[in-house]
């Protein structure tokens, strides 16, 4: 295989050197600067190869791409200074020839060069317009020990039933509520600021999904099962602590670390997909505990309302949870829905910034 010249297309700014090889399919190898090639060019498969010695040193770090018709490779000159001609020798080799696509007189590049600078100084002044927030450090504190403590919280819990579960089998579902209800309790009131923070524009998150998943949770811990004895030794109680524990417990860490800047792949997705299945088998069981306890709240009268003789003795409390039962699955739909938006939206951006 005879080894032949390439056409060389050259063109320079003050800081660098663009060279534009006319060749495809390329296997490239250079040193400071020879560049042997193996590559389709104008006579077919061959192997290309040209030298030059340019006129004054340039870095050590080149660039090069290369497409399905030429290599492109992009050199930095030592200082940022116009060079008269590209190589040492005055007379100019066969092969080379000016890249018009790139090309610039000095004059031109100099404006091209101020043009960027004062490009660069306005964004600075941009920047530097803005305004930073004198409390962002407190407020990203603030929020990553919020997370940290209701991580803490949610993943004794879960560590807890997990535990219980693989000694006691069965029978420790009946026992969930006594072991475990006092830590609940705190993680869901602590829970309420997950209501605020949206509100003071702490977070960015949706205020109403965040009120509708903190209302509903709340409904079912303090009022079904805080209030009924008889639910409190139901199995329905170990399901639906375990699910809410099992999804908190990659939640909370994952805005931890987002907290400080830091992000982990595989947190990250765990936290964006196992909601999916377990977001609607958590509402489920939150159904089941309401449909148990409807005969409960009819049989005790607890927080029935007293009605006049001639319409009834009472209003029981549990057709306000039949109507709660239906707003439940609404809430699911409308969470459901915006969690599944804002992952979209998070797997958009990482794409973005891989392309």
């Amino acid at each position: 295989m005879q080894i032949l010249t390439p056409c060389v297309y050259w063109a320079q700014r003050h800081g660098e050197i663009y060279l534009r090889v006319e060749l495809s399919d390329t296997k490239v190898k250079y040193s400071v600067f020879h560049l042997p090639t193996q590559g389709h060019g104008a006579k077919g498969d061959n192997e290309y190869k040209f030298s030059l010695e340019f006129l004054e040193t340039i870095r050590p770090e080149i660039e090069h791409k290369s497409t399905q018709r030429q290599v492109d490779i992009k050199i930095k000159k030592q200082e940022e200074r116009w060079w008269d001609r590209l190589t040492l020798q005055e007379k100019r080799p066969l092969f080379l020839a000016p890249d018009f696509n790139r090309w610039l007189d000095e004059s031109d590049a100099e404006m091209e060069l101020q043009a960027k600078e004062e490009e660069k100084i306005n964004k600075i002044s941009v920047e530097s317009r803005v305004r930073k927030d004198p409390y962002l450090g407190l407020k990203k504190g603030y929020l990553f020990m919020y997370n940290l403590v209701q991580f803490l919280g949610f993943a004794w819990v879960f560590v807890n039933l997990t535990v219980r579960l693989f000694i006691l089998g069965r029978d420790s579902f009946h026992d969930t509520f006594h072991t475990t209800a006092d830590v609940m309790y705190f993680c869901q009131m602590m829970a309420v600021l997950e209501v605020i923070n949206p509100l003071l524009g702490l977070v960015k998150t949706g205020f109403f999904p965040a009120m509708i998943q903190v209302a509903g949770r709340n409904v079912i811990l303090f009022v079904i099962f805080g209030c009924l004895e008889e639910m409190q030794n139901k199995p329905v109680i170990f399901f639906v602590f375990y699910l809410w524990s099992t999804v908190e417990v990659f939640r909370y860490p994952f805005y931890m670390l987002a907290c400080i800047g830091t992000e982990w792949k595989l947190l990250t997705w765990l936290r964006y997909s196992l909601w999916i299945p377990l977001y609607p088998l958590g509402v489920v069981a939150e159904a089941v505990a309401v449909i148990q306890s409807l005969p409960i709240f009819d049989e005790t009268r607890l927080f029935s309302l007293p009605l006049p003789a001639l319409l009834g003795h009472y209003l029981s409390f549990s057709y306000t949870l039949q109507l709660y039962l239906v707003l439940m699955f609404l809430g699911l739909f409308i969470n459901f829905r915006y969690l599944y938006k804002q992952r979209r939206r998070r797997y958009r951006s990482r794409k973005r910034k891989v392309h």
